[in-house]
């Protein structure tokens, strides 16, 4: 069974005749996954050079972003000395600052300090491990964590390294990302688009035929038809979803998914095993399906009800699973 969310308030989508043209396909790659973008174009000329200003953008946020490039502007706050405040570059501190507002919120359940905890088991640049680590290993690698000990400041648009932290935007910068190539296009006159970076999305606009652009919500493997289709009108809104299946450490005959808890040191074992949220931003929606799964199924409906985030929980139940959606979420189905 196929079911939709649908906006429930839909912004104006222009006059007639405003969508003429043909869909065009861009596509790369970029942070390690893909990038594709699809967008309305009157007349298709100029498809070479937009390509090369969205990789041009695309590699800025790299620069600045990536925790796998040693030479990021993140990786070089990671190695300053202990004790200095470093003047971050306004992309690094932008998404920061949205970090630490979904980690206060979710009282500490997404960390953009999580670093030494991903690397420690086997999910980031050092590579994998073949065993899980000691208890002694997490509870000093838990040391090294703590987002607000980065102290950020506005007016100076810094952050302090007291030492040992070691940022990881992986659970937000995608999404942020999707943010700026959709701001990019819109600032070209393109506002007919979606944006998709590694399975996150943001649509605006319309087709050429008036529709919204519709997207299929990320299927669950293994659950085979236990689950109907969900499908999404992404009409100036955006998806993004978390799940403990997509990287793992296989070891002692037990999986180990790569969400881990920033406050445990673990991975997340709770029963929720996928969590999609629907915001206007992509940053937002990143982030917060990323604390919402650290939560577990009933903090984290209460937590998507009180913030007003539309989600969708998929949870286990018995030997299957079973979906959850918040108020939010369930206004939008039809």
């Amino acid at each position: 069974m196929r079911r939709a969310l649908i906006p429930a308030t839909l912004a104006p989508i222009g006059r007639d005749g405003a969508t003429s043209g043909s869909i065009v396909n861009l596509a790369g790659r970029i942070m390690g996954t893909t990038w594709s973008v699809r967008f309305v174009s009157p007349t298709g000329s100029g498809v070479g050079e937009l390509r090369g200003h969205i990789q041009i953008e695309l590699a800025r946020l790299v620069a600045q972003l990536s925790h796998w490039e040693p030479d990021s502007a993140l990786c070089r706050f990671n190695r300053v000395p202990p004790g200095t405040r470093q003047v971050l570059p306004d992309d690094l501190f932008a998404v920061l600052l949205q970090a630490c507002d979904v980690a206060a919120c979710s009282d500490g359940a997404f960390d953009p300090t999580l670093g030494p905890l991903v690397d420690l088991w086997g999910f980031g640049p050092p590579g994998a491990v073949a065993d899980p680590p000691v208890p002694e290993a997490v509870a000093a690698a838990r040391e090294r964590v703590g987002w607000t000990r980065l102290a950020l400041d506005r007016e100076s648009r810094s952050a302090h390294q007291p030492g040992g932290l070691q940022l990881d935007l992986s659970a937000i910068a995608k999404g942020y990302a999707v943010d700026r190539i959709s701001d990019l296009l819109a600032a070209r006159g393109i506002t007919n688009h979606l944006v998709e970076i590694g399975g996150e999305l943001r649509g605006r606009g319309v087709k050429p035929d008036r529709t919204p652009w519709w997207v299929a919500l990320e299927a669950l493997p293994g659950a085979g038809g236990s689950l109907d289709e969900i499908v999404v009108a992404l009409h100036e809104l955006s998806a993004a979803t978390s799940g403990d299946y997509r990287r793992v450490l296989d070891a002692g005959g037990r999986r180990y998914g790569h969400s881990l808890d920033p406050r445990t040191g673990y991975p997340i074992d709770n029963g929720l095993i996928q969590v999609t949220v629907l915001h206007p931003s992509c940053m937002l929606a990143d982030a917060a399906a990323t604390a919402l799964m650290a939560l577990g199924p009933e903090p984290a409906l209460e937590a998507a009800t009180r913030h007003g985030l539309a989600t969708r929980l998929v949870v286990t139940e018995g030997s299957g699973v079973s979906e959850q959606f918040s108020p939010a979420a369930r206004r939008m189905l039809s």
